[in-house]
């Protein structure tokens, strides 16, 4: 019963940590990178689109990233996206590819990159104390209907705290590593 339980926990705790990586990789660091466009969406049409729907996106070389548009009227619209985006990108039209230098960082901006991932980090550990408070409320509903004991609802609830704290670990870890990334020249 218990097991049930924090196995569920640790399961959407993997789920948060695995959203968490996927949400940094989009923060841009010295390099280039294909995920920097991900959370890009285009006007296709009148529906929006993700940009990597409409368009190929490759890597150049280290500082510049190409989007080759699948239908050439579409060149403007992604360049405007691009340009709409929060990223400080500037894209560059060469016919039916569009080139996007990435700019090197300077210290002020890397700092206001560490301070977004430290936002991105505590919203991810909020996540994670939300599901150790749906654990705990799941075994204290399971304690009132008489199917644990008070001593193993204490036991459960300690359990339940040792996951969560390794999983916080995790988040920090994670973070760590991205603020490291950031910061290194």
């Amino acid at each position: 019963m218990i097991s049930d339980v924090i196995k569920e926990a640790k399961q959407r705790m993997d789920k948060t940590i695995e959203a968490l990586r996927n949400e940094l990789k989009g923060v841009r660091t010295g390099r280039a990178n294909t995920n920097l466009l991900d959370g890009i969406m285009v006007d296709y049409y009148g529906t929006a689109s993700a940009l990597n729907q409409v368009a190929n996106v490759a890597v150049q070389d280290a500082r510049t990233l190409t989007v080759t548009p699948w239908e050439k009227n579409m060149i403007e619209p992604i360049e405007k996206a691009i340009m709409a985006s929060n990223l400080g990108l500037n894209p560059v039209s060469a016919g039916m590819v569009i080139r996007i230098p990435l700019p090197p960082l300077t210290e002020e901006r890397r700092k206001e990159l560490v301070k977004m991932v430290g936002q991105i980090a505590e919203n991810s550990k909020i996540s994670i104390r939300n599901l150790r408070r749906d654990a705990n409320s799941q075994l204290k509903t399971m304690e009132s209907n008489n199917e644990l004991t008070e001593d193993d609802l204490r036991g459960g609830e300690k359990q339940v705290q040792e996951v969560t704290d390794e999983y916080i670990k995790k988040v920090e870890n994670v973070v760590a590593e991205k603020e490291h990334e950031l910061m290194d020249i």
